[in-house]
């Protein structure tokens, strides 16, 4: 048997390198296998029109790294004098895959990540609390931990008869004059059925885009997985009577013949019970789930969310597999069209905090903190300077957090905790632990950001009731576990809460509290 290492990373895309660059500094023995020639190669084919929707914002008129990264949703943390940033390989707004695949080897080669190329997994087995990863060619690996960092590679077709007979976004050919005049319909509601039907927009003589549930926007839910206005050029077609539409139902069945594609679809919205409508192209873009082929059956993780991925604890690891461990959009379980854990501008962060979590677990490293006094004074100064300034918390909203315990006349600050982690490790049975995150308001997503009839919190009141609806810090206070106090900090235009209405009301909450 080969050398036992004490990780195994089954996939080098971002999520794999990020990890590959936490072991590595932290000296562990560790082997990233990737299927691909080059890291990141899922990019070298998706998304299929080539435009990244992630937000490249280089110019922000700051110089703090930290604060840099608040807009920056490309780029890998790298700590160190001299970041690796995305924003160096482009300016575009929403730039080309191409650039991110120029960074993504370059971030690999600076950090010398171990990166074994050409190596497809065939297999996964498990004995003896020990991992086996068979490769195609026959070679093997083991380690005493695996992490899965394989993304979702494979469609999810839903269950529908006939939808064998239509294309699909992984592999449909994107020449958009061949669409000139037809009727095209595309399944799916999601970013990359957008994508597809914008590109086709100006070709298809009727356009349609159907599914089961409404069109949910992401400038509205605050969710960035749903629909972002980069590609809802249809939704102007639709509302405008341009032909185009979007549907809202099941598709029941799809049949072809010489006419076409013929397709049932029941409505939710219409008195007509089921209808029949004729295209020339059908092409699905209903999204991707997690592929677990691979496993053999006494080792295969736990799926969830129609099977689409592996169920996880709050650590990251599989409920049913100890030592199988999850990073990168798979852990979008854990926060699952919430927070920001499917994109690299979220799961960085999770990646940096699963690499804490094997540190506690498996080398005896405690999660890092830093001693602050125990005087009200400067534990709100130590909150007020993590919340104007952290990039994690202000990306991963609500699922991320900073821990403050105090005892006595001391305290010591965690940064980064998982929230749902907190309550499952012995910080969450402190006497006093203060949880502080960034949030939005309740029912945030409900709310129209464009009605004028919908009131704003003022921002020159101090607001402890929790009225803020957009995103704001959020203190709570737990005693043994138990939530005994909840102190929201009044939101700000510009994201920065270090005026009197905020130190002044977090000052008076901490000192109640103590």
């Amino acid at each position: 048997m080969a050398d036992v290492l004490d990780y195994l990373v089954v996939g080098a895309g971002p999520a794999g390198l990020q990890l590959g660059r936490q072991l590595g500094g932290a000296g562990r023995s560790y082997l990233v296998l990737e299927r691909g020639s080059v890291p990141a190669a899922f990019f070298t084919r998706f998304p299929r029109h080539r435009t990244l929707i992630s937000v490249n914002k280089k110019y922000t008129g700051w110089t703090d790294p930290e604060l840099n990264l608040r807009v920056d949703w490309n780029s890998l943390l790298d700590d160190g004098p001299d970041p690796l940033v995305f924003t160096d390989y482009s300016a575009e707004m929403f730039p080309p895959a191409e650039a991110f695949l120029r960074y993504t080897a370059d971030y690999a080669a600076k950090h010398e990540i171990k990166i074994r190329y050409d190596t497809e997994v065939t297999r996964i087995s498990r004995a003896d609390e020990v991992f086996t990863v068979t490769a195609a060619d026959g070679e093997t690996f083991s380690a005493r931990r695996l992490i899965m960092a394989t993304g979702v590679t494979k469609p999810y077709v839903p269950d529908v008869p006939g939808m064998e007979l239509v294309d699909q976004y992984a592999d449909y050919d994107t020449e958009p004059e061949q669409f000139i005049n037809q009727r095209v319909l595309v399944l799916g509601k999601g970013n990359s059925a957008f994508e597809t039907a914008d590109s086709i927009n100006a070709y298809a003589a009727v356009l349609h885009v159907a599914g089961p549930r409404p069109v949910k926007l992401a400038w509205r839910t605050h969710f960035v997985g749903h629909l972002r206005a980069y590609n809802a050029g249809v939704l102007d077609m639709y509302q405008l009577k341009l032909q185009h539409a979007i549907l809202d139902g099941d598709v029941r069945e799809i049949t072809k013949d010489d006419d076409g594609y013929h397709v049932k679809f029941a409505f939710a919205r219409a008195d007509e019970l089921v209808k029949e409508i004729r295209y020339d192209r059908v092409i699905a873009a209903t999204g991707f789930r997690f592929d677990a082929s691979m496993f053999d059956e006494d080792c295969r993780p736990e799926m969830t969310i129609d099977d689409r991925f592996p169920a996880q604890t709050s650590s990251w690891e599989s409920v049913n597999v100890p030592g199988l461990y999850f990073a990168g959009t798979i852990t979008q379980v854990r926060d699952f069209k919430k927070a920001t854990s499917a994109f690299i501008h979220g799961y960085r962060y999770g990646v940096r905090a699963l690499s804490k979590v094997l540190d506690e677990r498996y080398h005896d490293i405690e999660w890092p903190s830093t001693a602050v006094a125990g005087k009200t004074s400067e534990l709100v100064d130590a909150v007020i300077r993590r919340i104007n300034r952290t990039s994690a918390l202000y990306q991963q909203f609500g699922f991320l957090a900073d821990v403050l315990v105090v005892d006595g006349d001391q305290a010591r600050y965690y940064e980064e905790v998982p929230v749902d982690r907190f309550k499952d490790t012995p910080l969450g049975d402190s006497a006093n632990a203060f949880v502080i995150t960034l949030d939005y308001g309740p029912d945030h997503d409900k709310i129209d950001p464009f009605d004028f009839t919908v009131t704003r919190a003022s921002q020159d009141v101090a607001n402890d009731s929790g009225e803020g609806h957009y995103l704001h810090p959020i203190v709570r206070h737990y005693q043994g576990g138990e939530l005994v106090a909840t102190h929201h900090v009044t939101e700000n235009l510009e994201n920065e809460w270090n005026r009197p209405v905020h130190v002044d009301a977090l000052t008076a909450f901490f000192t109640k509290q103590l």
